[in-house]
């Protein structure tokens, strides 16, 4: 693919990093891209790609997880497309440099504070969860997470000690604002939706929980319309699985959040099928700058095989669409093509132990068909649902 879509000579042009990174991830940013570009051609616009490299790959060429100087070029551009990183070649936990140091360097780096990550079981996977269909038919929500806090950016103390006496420390510090800004999103966000925010913490136990929801508590009575709830975080994982269509917007901090939104991916059927989006404080030109990438790891064990599911990382570029070029035209037509094609019964492997009522020779796409089939619905009419296009 070129690094630059073609069209309209005086078309808008948007710059995006594309960081592929390991195991499946540059098949799944690939794919993504060619659906962009495809949109581009319908829609009139143009996309300018810059590719670095990042996570494992990166300490296997340049010693690091991530260059400073790319992480210049990925504040310098409009919007960044992720793939995913890691993979057992650096999995050793006694590592100085691992390849999750490039995320957080990304998220604190270019000031990405909430990760959204959108919960829609599509009609055509109802039967993908392990639950009833009953229980997902309803689902519509949204997760949104604190990237910036937490356990994760606390001061830590590795394991010292003597066999048997071992000890290792790791800290959670959050301060006000970084608990008010992400809280403060979710209220925005849930006045365009059903107008329900959710708060999740371990206020009973937890000090910086009980700042979370004295904050929350704040929002909420300068948030006209909308309900708050406040929920301890193991008394919500239980009821996303048992009354899950009962959520609306859901806030949490860093490591609740992370555990809870793969919990979540069950009602969707399958991992691959979640984008996500980290948005931060600065506009550009277009709308918010953000890093968008599918919610699956890196799955090396299924890479350079053609059998990735790259709907996840289509559907985070879609989201990257809307929220940083400001083009929902694009990003729905590209939704609509994935339901379209799921609709007209392709699946990719992980998807087709749900297949219902079609021939697994004709319907089962490696990653290049499901990608061949969704660059047809999203060009082929205005409704993206073109069904004879996509048989």
């Amino acid at each position: 693919m070129s690094d630059a879509a073609t069209g309209p000579t005086d078309a808008p042009r948007y710059r995006v990093a594309v960081l592929p990174g390991d195991g499946i991830g540059p098949e799944v940013t690939e794919a993504a891209c060619s659906v962009v570009e495809a949109a581009g051609q319908r829609f009139g616009f143009e996309v300018t790609w810059q590719r670095l490299v990042v996570g494992g790959a990166a300490i296997d060429a340049h010693g690091v997880a991530m260059r400073p100087e790319d992480l210049l070029s990925c504040e310098d551009s409009d919007a960044v497309l992720l793939g995913a990183v890691g993979g057992p070649r650096w999995d050793d936990p006694r590592a100085s440099v691992r390849p999750e140091q490039s995320l957080f360097m990304l998220r604190g780096g270019l000031g990405l504070y909430a990760n959204l990550r959108p919960v829609r079981p599509l009609t055509a996977l109802m039967d993908a969860s392990p639950l009833r269909r009953e229980l997902v038919a309803d689902v519509d929500m949204l997760i949104v997470r604190e990237l910036t806090g937490g356990i994760y950016f606390g001061e830590r103390r590795e394991a010292t000690g003597p066999p048997g006496k071992r000890e290792a420390v790791d800290t959670v510090p959050y301060g006000e604002h970084e608990i008010r800004r992400v809280v403060r999103l979710a209220f925005e966000l849930a006045r365009g939706r059903r107008r329900l925010v959710t708060s999740v913490d371990k206020a009973n136990v937890l000090a910086t929980s009980r700042l979370w929801r004295m904050i929350a508590t704040e929002e909420a009575a300068a948030s006209v319309g909308t309900r708050l709830e406040h929920r301890l975080v193991d008394s919500c994982a239980m009821s996303l699985v048992t009354r899950p269509a009962d959520f609306d917007v859901v806030v949490t901090e860093n490591l609740f959040g992370d555990i809870l939104s793969d919990e979540a991916s069950v009602l969707v059927g399958s991992l691959g099928m979640l984008p996500s989006a980290s948005l931060g404080e600065r506009r550009t030109r277009y709308g918010t700058f953000g890093l968008y990438e599918p919610v699956h790891g890196s799955a090396p064990d299924i890479a350079g095989q053609d059998v990735a599911n790259p709907l996840g990382a289509i559907l985070s570029a879609a989201m990257m669409l809307r929220w940083s070029f400001g083009r929902e035209d694009a990003a729905t037509a590209i939704e609509r093509a994935v339901e379209a094609v799921l609709d007209a019964g392709y699946r990719t492997a992980d998807l087709t132990d749900v297949r219902r009522g079609h021939d697994l020779a004709e319907t089962l796409l490696g990653t290049a068909g499901m990608v061949t089939r969704v660059i047809d619905a999203v060009t082929a009419s205005t409704s993206g649902r073109a069904l004879e296009t996509v048989r």
